[in-house]
């Protein structure tokens, strides 16, 4: 794997609103009706594997293909992506609770990866195999937003399944979505 070294540049610069924004509590609990894809997001470096659960991503572009993953700045998983250039990106499926948790933090961090079905892209990062759709992905760009960072990942390769359904997060739990054409 090839080693990219590179600074995150500048912070993204935040002004205060000029309205008072509402309460944290307020926030969480209007957030909370957001239905978001779960998703997986995980690097590797030489033998360490590190991933996280994570609804804070989007398809940022279709030239270059491109997705926006938002990762906390303190972690290991940022540390890894910022020290390798790269990451991975599964879209759980509906029944894969099990993985979305245990990297949701349900289990130590050496043992996540002992949940699911894992292989390798040909990068060396970590692929779900059984995902809705899965993403190896050569970081394009990164901006710090004060508590984490938004990388922007090329989609190098893709593999994708029309048998499953999305794994869907929405007001503290898990949901699934009907099959498509039923009903």
């Amino acid at each position: 794997m090839t080693m990219v070294d590179f600074d995150l540049p500048d912070t993204m610069a935040l002004r205060p609103s000029r309205r008072p924004p509402v309460g944290n509590s307020e926030f969480r609990a209007a957030m909370a009706g957001m239905a978001s894809n779960v998703c997986v997001v995980a690097a590797r470096r030489g033998d360490e594997r590190v991933g996280r659960t994570v609804t804070a991503v989007l398809s940022l572009s279709a030239n270059p293909p491109a997705v926006l993953v938002s990762i906390d700045i303190v972690s290991r998983l940022a540390d890894i992506i910022i020290k390798t250039g790269g990451f991975s990106l599964a879209m759980l499926a509906t029944g894969q609770d099990d993985i979305a948790d245990a990297f949701a933090g349900k289990l130590q961090t050496s043992d996540r990866f002992s949940v699911g079905q894992w292989g390798r892209w040909p990068s060396g990062q970590p692929q779900l195999h059984g995902a809705v759709t899965a993403f190896d992905c050569d970081v394009i760009g990164a901006m710090e937003t004060g508590t984490h960072v938004l990388f922007a990942g090329a989609v190098v390769e893709a593999e994708t399944t029309t048998d499953r359904t999305p794994l869907i997060w929405q007001r503290h739990g898990y949901h699934g979505l009907a099959p498509f054409g039923g009903g």
